[in-house]
């Protein structure tokens, strides 16, 4: 049996959408959960990053861990772009 692994790069942001938080899990729904819930004090828990406004499935730790580099060493415009490709309205993508 063939072991699906899965990996996501995900961005949430605050209610205003102007401060955004880029990050790598394998538990997407659990990790986003910890955000709305300030599990961890930090930057997400500081600024209030509880949002889900894009996120992505990789199969393979690294190539997230990457991916994740790349958005973190591009502009906000470039962030931005990507959301709105994706999620034009910004809404939070944990709910429903």
């Amino acid at each position: 049996m063939v072991n699906e692994h899965q990996y996501f790069v995900y961005i949430l942001t605050n209610i205003t959408n102007t401060v955004l938080y880029i990050g790598v899990t394998s538990n997407l729904e659990t990790r986003v959960w910890e955000h709305k819930q300030k599990v961890h004090s930090g930057f997400t828990a500081k600024y209030n990053c509880n949002k889900l406004v894009y996120y992505e499935k990789h199969q393979w730790i690294q190539d997230a861990i990457d991916r994740e580099k790349q958005l973190k060493a591009g502009s906000r415009q470039k962030k931005i772009n990507l959301i709105v490709t994706y999620n034009p309205a910004w809404e939070d993508l944990s709910v429903g």
